[in-house]
């Protein structure tokens, strides 16, 4: 069961960073950005959401 539930929550984490890199993309696109400055802003959204999401998992394993 804990598997199970650690890969459903892994593939909703990716699932979110995915949305919140689509958006940044589409928002950088209508903010009139070139397609390699609005993939560069995707990317980086979608680092933030991972980061994030290991910097919460790091700090609730330690509690």
């Amino acid at each position: 069961m804990s598997i199970a539930l650690t890969l459903l929550i892994t593939a909703l984490v990716v699932v979110i960073a995915l949305l919140a890199a689509a958006c940044a993309a589409v928002l950088s696109r209508l903010d009139g950005a070139t397609y390699p400055t609005a993939t560069k802003s995707a990317a980086l959204a979608f680092a933030a959401v991972l980061s994030l999401a290991a910097a919460v998992t790091a700090a609730v394993t330690q509690i």
